[in-house]
């Protein structure tokens, strides 16, 4: 979602008088919510047509259907590359429904689904794959760079940001050690020695950020750090985008946090491992991406379970002396040793 924010950017810049609407899960759309590109937010549930029996299934997909069909939608965009995504590009009922071209999607059957396709540049990261997809169907001339991020907060997400910053102080580090996939989780013991590290060198103190799920994640951090100088907190989303605006750093792997602290423009050191950087991580050339390029198993790897999880089995002083080259960049002054001063 947070990729395909710029492509929302660009179409309404070209299209400034049309009707956009966002189909999303509605467990992910507070971050759409009272956007003003946005012209409807139309919320689905598609894990609750994953269980049950068929007489209780039928009712909800009919009453999501019905919430669609409202709306008269002359084209529907796939940017997800889904079976599911484009099932639901199937019931707005537009008569034009793009996506992808089969080799490029995600879910090849879902092809089947569309009306048109568009061949978009292999090896290219994805918010340039969906703008490509964008400029595809609609026509219109799309940013290469510099790209737009709309997200709307409110006084309540600014004021949650600094109370979180009162505590932490001015000058501090997000780090967040969770993911969807267990292979991209960086041990959270390390995160403590990371934070240990930013404290030693910087002054900082470091924001274990999570959501409600991971609390024991966010402990496992706070227990391996010996510093002590950790803050741990739970914002929601739109809490998070305005904390990470302030950030003087971000670390984490490849889940939407990272994704949504480089929105921000927060200094980012992401630790990547199924996954590839080029593809989902920072468009941002100061940005750095820690990996492990000394495996062969890595290729197009996507693994959301292995039993050979090396990847992400990297020292936590690796880590740190990205941390030290990403903080250069960001114009503070360095004295001869290299320290930076806060």
């Amino acid at each position: 979602m947070i990729h395909t924010l710029p492509s929302l950017a660009a179409a309404r810049n070209a299209l400034p008088d049309a009707e956009i609407s966002w189909i999303v899960e509605s467990r992910s759309a507070e971050l759409l919510r009272g956007n003003p590109l946005i012209d409807n937010v139309i919320e689905v549930d598609t894990r609750s047509l994953r269980k049950g029996t068929v007489d209780e299934i039928l009712p909800e997909i009919r009453r999501q259907v019905s919430g669609i069909r409202k709306f008269k939608f002359d084209i529907a965009i796939d940017f997800q590359g889904l079976l599911k995504s484009a099932v639901i590009a199937k019931w707005s009922g537009a008569k034009k429904r793009y996506g992808y071209s089969r080799k490029e999607l995600r879910e090849p059957a879902s092809r089947l689904l569309l009306t048109e396709s568009v061949h978009t540049d292999r090896q290219i990261h994805v918010i340039r794959k969906n703008l490509q997809l964008l400029a595809g169907a609609l026509s219109i001339e799309v940013p290469d760079a510099n790209f737009e991020f709309p997200i709307q907060t409110g006084p309540e997400h600014v004021a949650e940001a600094a109370a979180i910053i009162e505590n932490a102080g001015n000058d501090f580090a997000i780090l967040n050690p969770a993911g969807g996939w267990v292979t991209k989780l960086w041990h959270a013991e390390k995160f403590g020695q990371l934070a240990d590290k930013i404290w030693e060198r910087f002054g900082m103190r470091s924001v274990i950020a999570t959501g409600p799920a991971e609390t024991e994640l966010a402990r496992q951090v706070e227990a391996n750090s010996r510093s002590g100088k950790t803050v741990l907190r739970q914002p929601t989303l739109k809490d998070f985008y305005e904390l990470a605006k302030r950030a003087n750093l971000y670390v984490g792997g490849d889940t939407g946090p990272t994704h949504l602290a480089i929105a921000a423009g927060a200094p980012v050191v992401g630790i990547f491992g199924p996954t590839e950087w080029w593809r989902n991580g920072s468009p941002v050339a100061e940005d750095i991406c820690v990996e492990r390029t000394d495996i062969a198993c890595r290729i197009e790897c996507h693994r959301r379970t292995c039993n050979n999880w090396i990847c992400m089995d990297i020292d936590a002083d690796r880590v740190f002396e990205q941390v030290v080259k990403r903080l250069k960049t960001t114009g503070r002054k360095t004295d001869f040793a290299g320290d930076i001063r806060l």
